[in-house]
């Protein structure tokens, strides 16, 4: 691929996403948050235009490593929220456990309710965690690495979309909560979206993120290997 295709896909993505984020301002819903609105934009751009997705995968090499960056950049707030963390730390490791064990039994139940195979399973427990890790959780516990990304990407578009909103149904206004919650259900996105929303709940949120993220790289095998004598 030469470097004006490359160039030219990456300033595809960047309109779009300032597009989705003009309409998402102007609607002013939770549910139209920009990356969903940018997410829908971009896949009729492609549609329109016929664009094979792997082309444009590889086209958006500019920005994909950016996203190494982008994860670093969630040190900042968290070093400035420093000082509070360090103050509730041991509330923040009680939820974090609870909330990474919860998780994975979300996704275990919904698996069971519907009859999944054990590599179902495998794949839908770690999807409150990014990509990188559920893939290698699923690997590792003879999940399909496919199946875990798109349970990833749902579980962060849901978030999201409807996180706050749901948080907010049931009168929590803790900065803390809110952001300890969102980075538990729905790793980097919804820690991006909740930033938006408010610094502090930002931060704790990425905290929450980078913790479940490691517990539950941890508890996975274990948690699975007790699902599998209950029920199989």
């Amino acid at each position: 691929m030469n470097n004006l295709a490359i160039y030219a896909y990456s300033l595809i993505t960047v309109l779009v996403f300032i597009v989705g984020l003009k309409i998402s301002k102007r609607v002013k819903s939770a549910i139209f948050n920009p990356f969903i609105v940018s997410l829908l934009l971009l896949v009729a751009v492609l549609l329109v235009t016929k664009i094979p997705f792997e082309s444009y995968y590889q086209g958006n090499l500019p920005l994909n490593s950016l996203l190494g960056v982008s994860v670093v950049a969630l040190a900042v707030p968290f070093y400035e929220q420093l000082p509070q963390i360090r103050k509730h730390w041991k509330k923040i490791s009680v939820i974090v456990v609870i909330a990474t064990l919860l998780t994975m039994l979300s996704g275990i139940f919904l698996a069971l309710l519907f009859g999944a195979s054990k590599e179902i399973i495998a794949s839908l427990l770690p999807k409150s965690v990014t990509t990188a890790i559920a893939i290698s959780i699923a690997d590792e516990i003879g999940g399909s690495s496919a199946i875990s990304a798109v349970a990833v990407a749902i579980a962060g578009i849901t978030g999201s979309a409807f996180g706050l909103t749901i948080l907010q149904w049931f009168k929590v206004d803790n900065s803390r909560a809110i952001g300890l919650s969102i980075g538990a259900a729905s790793h980097a996105l919804g820690t991006a979206r909740i930033m938006s929303y408010s610094v502090k709940a930002g931060s704790y949120s990425s905290v929450s993120l980078v913790l479940c993220g490691i517990l539950s790289s941890l508890l996975a095998p274990f948690v699975f290997q007790c699902v599998l004598k209950l029920f199989f």
